[in-house]
């Protein structure tokens, strides 16, 4: 999926290494995404490049509607066959997910995504009114960086950070896809929050923080926010958040983060 224009024809192989397809082929993986999504019989959901529909099949029954989205015109009709009665609840559109409009009202994405596309498709979850939950199959290591691992955190968790939380829920081994691809994936879990953890109005102001922060001058977090803010508020900030004088901005955690907010915004 996620191509401007329909593909080129081919055999099967030719289509996957295009479109980065890489499915997955064991039915407990697939089972364990829809769990991890918590979908409910109420939930409208989004699938994103369902592929040959084994996510699908459990999405299906465990929501209201579900509307995939799949490129492969050949891979769209395949699907669209085995969910033509409507009783079913699953609506295939063949077409890039990322050019979609979002649904109005409420509702979750889930999908094996294709890596190649997982900046965009992201991109486009954070963007949707009324997405409450995204549950994506990417790379191990692009949910790592999203979520934390070793301790390093990255400017775009850190900025969406009070309105979504960001959550590694498992790894998946590359051996249940096909076909089989260098790395192994893990499933990438956001959640809108209920409220978010920075006012509405003081959203500008934290962003604006987390750019400056970021923006590396001095080699260190501290040494980037005096070209802003007094030395002396700055270094009271670091300590009410818990961050020492010379840490680097990727060791900074986003509950730090709303710390310095909080000390800074005055």
């Amino acid at each position: 999926m996620a191509r401007t224009t329909r593909p080129r024809r081919g055999t099967a192989g030719d289509r996957r290494r295009r479109l980065s397809q890489n499915f997955l082929a064991d039915p407990g993986a697939a089972r364990h995404v829809v769990r991890v999504a918590g979908v409910t019989p109420d939930d409208l959901v989004v699938e994103v490049g369902p592929g040959e529909g084994a996510i699908t099949r459990f999405l299906a029954p465990a929501a209201r509607r579900v509307i995939a989205y799949e490129i492969d015109r050949h891979l769209a009709d395949r699907l669209s066959s085995r969910y033509r009665d409507p009783d079913r609840g699953v609506r295939v559109v063949c077409a890039d997910f990322t050019r979609a409009r979002p649904p109005h009202g409420p509702f979750h994405v889930v999908g094996n995504i294709p890596y190649a596309r997982t900046s965009d498709i992201v991109r486009w979850c954070l963007d949707a009114p009324g997405l409450a939950s995204a549950t994506l199959v990417t790379q191990l290591e692009y949910a790592r960086k999203r979520t934390g691992a070793y301790g390093r955190w990255s400017l775009l968790t850190v900025l969406t950070w009070p309105e979504w939380s960001w959550s590694l829920a498992g790894r998946i081994s590359r051996n249940r896809f096909r076909p089989v691809p260098r790395v192994d994936a893990g499933l990438l879990v956001l959640r809108r929050r209920s409220a978010p953890l920075v006012a509405p109005d003081r959203m500008g102001a934290y962003r604006r923080l987390v750019a400056l922060g970021f923006e590396g001058v001095g080699g260190s977090l501290g040494a980037s926010l005096r070209r802003a803010h007094p030395s002396r508020r700055v270094d009271a900030a670091l300590r009410a958040a818990g961050v020492g004088p010379g840490t680097p901005v990727g060791l900074v955690a986003p509950d730090q983060w709303l710390a310095l907010h909080r000390a800074l915004d005055r």
